[in-house]
């Protein structure tokens, strides 16, 4: 074990072309950020910029299989789209989607900590994590437009075979993106309050990337034409898949093309093997109650994205169009609330903060099950409930990745190999399984009613949604906050070496 700094660290001088790393004098007492990092040269803009709009790309790849998967192989019979896969139930409540969803996830076992080791063990002279993020973009963005083109255009099992094979790449190519991206967050932050901030921008970004996969509706429907004269409703589709793809394509090239990791990211290869870096990251104290929180909160949030087009065109009968005006709104009162939030973190209890945003979301949850039946009109429904979600979407989109980033920086000074990236990837992990675990339970839910005055499924979705959230806010209770910040603040604050 590395042994803590004590009461006040010492400035490092470094030749006149390398910036000096200044460590601040703390108590053990002191908030975390209370540390003054002032003396630090702040990251530019353009990796700022960069790596925010990689995190943008990943949230569009992210968000079109979120949203529109299960919509498109179980479509409502008014959608015009052809059935693709079998609605026969398997073990009275299961069907083809979910149990496919289920088994290509289930890969993410394996791969999320494997890559996450290779990440934190590389040594590559571009850095550690773009490196690994280049070989995955291309295969991700290509699996992701496959999922959308089956090889029969009809009910087939060839389908569900394609699916499954699709998966598989799609999961170990999007993982070699996203579980170093994530990494590289923690790499470029310095201080507490730069993570927040790079959280924030990326959090921004995120939801940027949102809009734009709900986009793929209104666009199928410009191709599809209000007359029917254009495309078919499936191949409208897929072309706008193919369209919203080569946005996230390029957006996730940003940070691969921009960002020098060697000059500005901490880079410390670790050497400790894949059970001893598991070991780490799931002996700490504080991670274990992150992560069970941090699953929760995926589970519930795949299905309101999976369940958003059936809220929209089932519950309360609109045109799936009106999901990315709605979606819009969502990022524009999150765009508002995002400059509150990063103030309030750097003087509240994050704890506090998420176990409230919990507490919000399931409130929100309770509301949707009840969505058609208010003495409202319908879009005014979807937009107070998309209102009651942006606060709590704004505060869980920003502080569990920071407090991760946090847990991590902690690990690092106090463990003999630095395993940054693992933690990354367990938590990917988790939140692969969570989401997975969240469109098997609607694909669930489905079994019981899943169209328009047969809806009992979709509202059940509600009751599941409010039950996780109130869970993880419970889970959440146990984490101790207050001794991480103790014990981080007795570190201080350091800069990247700079590797020129």
């Amino acid at each position: 074990m590395k042994q803590p700094i004590a009461q006040y660290e010492i400035v490092v001088s470094a030749p006149q072309d390398h910036n000096p790393r200044y460590l601040e004098p703390v108590t053990a007492d002191a908030p975390l950020l209370a540390l003054d990092d002032s003396d630090l040269e702040p990251l530019p803009k353009s990796v700022v910029f960069a790596l925010s709009a990689g995190q943008g790309g990943m949230s569009i790849l992210i968000n079109v299989i979120g949203i529109l998967l299960v919509f498109f192989y179980l479509p409502p019979e008014s959608e015009g789209l052809p059935t693709l896969v079998t609605r026969t139930e398997f073990f009275v409540v299961f069907n083809a989607v979910a149990l496919i969803a289920a088994a290509g996830r289930l890969l993410d076992a394996v791969t999320d900590p494997l890559i996450a080791m290779f990440s934190d063990r590389s040594t590559h002279p571009k850095g550690r994590r773009i490196s690994l993020m280049r070989l995955g973009i291309l295969p991700a963005v290509l699996a992701t437009v496959a999922l959308f083109v089956p090889p029969v255009i009809g009910e087939s099992g060839w389908n569900i075979v394609w699916l499954i094979g699709v998966q598989i790449i799609l999961y170990i190519t999007l993982t070699s993106y996203v579980t170093p991206a994530f990494a590289l967050l923690a790499d470029l932050g310095r201080t507490p309050r730069e993570r927040l901030d790079l959280t924030t921008w990326a959090s921004v970004a995120w939801a940027f990337g949102i809009v734009v996969a709900s986009m793929t509706t209104p666009i199928a429907a410009v191709l599809k034409g209000e007359d029917g004269s254009g495309l078919s409703a499936l191949r409208s589709w897929q072309v706008a898949v193919v369209i919203v793809c080569a946005i996230a394509l390029f957006f996730m090239a940003l940070p691969i093309l921009m960002i020098d990791e060697p000059k500005w990211a901490r880079s410390e290869p670790s050497t400790a093997s894949l059970r001893d870096s598991l070991g780490v990251v799931f002996s700490n104290r504080f991670f274990r109650f992150y992560v069970a929180a941090d699953f929760a909160y995926f589970c519930g949030l795949a299905i309101i994205q999976t369940g958003m087009l059936f809220y929209v065109t089932v519950l309360l009968e609109l045109e799936e169009t009106l999901v990315a005006p709605l979606l819009g709104l969502m990022v524009l009162l999150a765009l508002v609330l995002y400059p509150l939030v990063n103030k309030q973190a750097k003087l509240r209890s994050a704890k506090q903060m998420v176990i409230v945003a919990f507490v919000l979301t399931a409130v929100m949850f309770l509301g949707i099950v009840f969505l058609g039946l208010y003495p409202i009109p319908p879009f005014a429904q979807a937009a107070i409930v998309i209102a009651l979600f942006s606060l709590p979407f704004s505060i869980l989109s920003v502080i569990p990745q920071w407090i991760l980033s946090d847990i991590a920086e902690l690990s690092s000074h106090t463990e003999a190999d630095a395993t940054t990236g693992m933690f990354f990837g367990a938590r990917t992990l988790a939140q692969k399984v969570g989401q997975t675990l969240g469109i098997v339970m609607f694909a669930m839910f489905l079994s019981f009613g899943g169209d328009i005055g047969d809806d009992l499924g979709i509202r059940l979705s509600g009751v599941g949604g409010l039950t996780l959230y109130l869970t993880a806010a419970l889970i959440f209770s146990r984490y101790d906050e207050k001794t991480l910040r103790r014990e981080l603040a007795s570190f201080g604050t350091t800069t990247p070496t700079d590797q020129r």
